[in-house]
């Protein structure tokens, strides 16, 4: 008798061992490698979205998003403007140490370098896949003048994507084409593209020449009234291509469809998808659905297009059942900007909305509005419901998953990156000790304290409407009680303002 229950023991411990050991270490494995999806919103201000206080516009996928997840206060870019602040995010290195990482014109080569370290590579590096759709605006090749019409790189593909499917700058400049990996999509031999940020190319009209051919009228300014594009003035001249040119109203679809498909394709192996979204970037011209949805103009209208979207993203995420290994992280690359080069109403139909919050500033700015971003992170084994006031930038992604995978950063490379996962997922309150904030001129965080160095740039940029945040005399602020950055305290805090200006060219001269 006892040896027969003995057997039946063993039995039942053999089948523990077989089936049931193994499928805990499968979970371990899968939990410690969890898909992410990155999205990136485009001028999106800290004011622009109802979980972050916006009241005259409601972005309720968002805020699914924050209360299933933590949600941060004191997450910035490292820049005011676009370019810079991605390429910190790809490379963890803070812009301002590299020449040639301002806002790129749209035939620009690679500022990207292909031999360091990138975010996606550590995803790459611990077996994921890895891919872009949306905005790339970190040039292409290794020349300005390049031939549109054959393989351009290098590229995304690269500098650690295994996918790529982008536009090239942003929407307002030529080319106007999408590009799968390394060649423009719907290319005839026929009608071959030319791109030049000069001179005029081909006979296409030019919003300068033909202002009554416009749907979408340029402020006056601003300089977008070249090449003209699906009845919108552009920044560049560009010919040919005429079949591959997008439209603009399909765009944030486009990329949404191509970004779930990737996401089918891959949903049995881990992936890292940076999805870049062109919302509310000008020019805003969302689907004909979403028009006159806000009452704010067309701007509020492509806000409720990217909320929208992130919500398409959620809904695949749980039909495909990953949303138990699935983290989303959310944010914008720079403050907000209401006119930033065409008429389209989000000046004269803004409604007491406040697409900064009670931020100082937006983009272009060393005030607050610049670089406060929303940043939202949902998911596997994040707090959910939760506020965080750490002091976080994107850039520290890198080296935060780069531990979080037991990927190892070269030496010398990622140095203004840190490892803050914890944080991120909302586990641990203590963020970074200081952030080096950078629109032109540079300031710097610390605890509560904002310091921001005497410049003689522009104080007021007229075309935008914004207040640069420069000045030049020393400017100290305490946004424990002034996050608004209205008193400049630098006179009552000597003490204070030395510190802080050591700190900051302590950071300059670092990492040469």
């Amino acid at each position: 008798m006892k040896s027969t229950i003995s057997k039946q023991i063993f039995a039942i411990a053999s089948l523990i061992i077989q089936f049931i050991i193994p499928f805990i270490g499968n979970a371990q494995q899968k939990s410690s490698r969890p898909n992410i999806i990155y999205i990136y919103a485009d001028d999106l201000g800290y004011g622009d979205v109802s979980a972050y206080g916006a009241t005259q516009i409601q972005t309720p996928n968002l805020d699914r998003l924050a209360i299933e997840g933590t949600r941060f206060t004191n997450a910035h870019s490292t820049s005011a403007t676009c370019t810079p602040s991605r390429y910190g995010l790809i490379t963890g290195i803070y812009p301002w140490r590299q020449q040639g990482t301002g806002i790129l014109p749209g035939d620009a080569k690679l500022i990207i370098p292909i031999d360091r370290v990138t975010l996606p590579q550590i995803f790459k590096r611990a077996g994921y896949q890895t891919a872009i759709v949306g905005k790339w605006h970190l040039g292409l090749g290794m020349q300005v003048k390049k031939n549109w019409n054959g393989e351009i790189k290098p590229g995304p593909n690269e500098v650690g994507f295994d996918y790529s499917f982008i536009f090239p700058a942003t929407a307002d400049r030529v080319p106007t084409v999408f590009m799968e990996n390394q060649r423009v999509l719907g290319l005839e031999d026929d009608d071959p593209i030319e791109v030049d940020y000069e001179h005029k190319v081909g006979n296409d009209p030019t919003g300068k020449e033909h202002p009554e051919l416009l749907k979408m009228p340029s402020s006056s300014g601003h300089g977008h009234n070249q090449t003209i594009v699906n009845g919108i003035g552009r920044i560049g001249y560009m010919s040919g291509g005429h079949r591959s040119r997008w439209v603009d109203e399909e765009i944030s679809t486009t990329f949404l469809t191509v970004a779930k498909e990737f996401i089918e394709k891959n949903q049995k192996e881990p992936f890292f998808l940076y999805f870049s979204l062109t919302e509310p970037h000008v020019p805003r011209m969302p689907a004909t659905r979403f028009k006159g949805k806000s009452n704010l103009g067309y701007r509020g209208d492509a806000i409720l297009q990217l909320d929208w979207t992130v919500g398409q993203l959620v809904e695949q995420i749980e039909t495909l059942g990953l949303a138990d290994n699935t983290i989303i992280i959310f944010s914008s690359d720079n403050g907000p900007v209401l006119d930033d080069g065409y008429d389209d109403g989000a000046v004269t139909l803004r409604n007491g909305h406040m697409p900064a919050g009670s931020l100082r500033g937006g983009k272009y700015s060393i005030f607050e509005g610049g670089t406060r971003v929303p940043f939202i992170v949902s998911g596997a084994g994040v707090a959910k419901k939760k506020v965080s006031n750490a002091l976080i930038c994107q850039m520290d992604l890198l080296a935060s998953v780069a531990d979080m995978l037991n990927q190892k950063i070269p030496s010398g490379e990622a140095v203004d990156s840190q490892s803050l996962w914890d944080v991120f997922l909302g586990t641990k309150n203590h963020g970074r000790s200081h952030l080096v904030e950078h629109a032109g001129s540079l300031g710097i965080i610390k605890d509560n304290w904002k310091y921001i160095e005497p410049s003689n740039a522009p104080v007021y940029a007229k075309l935008t409407d914004t207040e640069l945040g420069n000045a030049a005399t020393v400017q100290l602020y305490d946004l424990s009680n002034d996050i608004g950055e209205k008193k400049n305290v630098a006179a009552r805090y000597p003490e204070v303002v030395k510190e802080m200006a050591e700190l900051l060219e302590k950071e300059r001269m670092g990492h040469k």
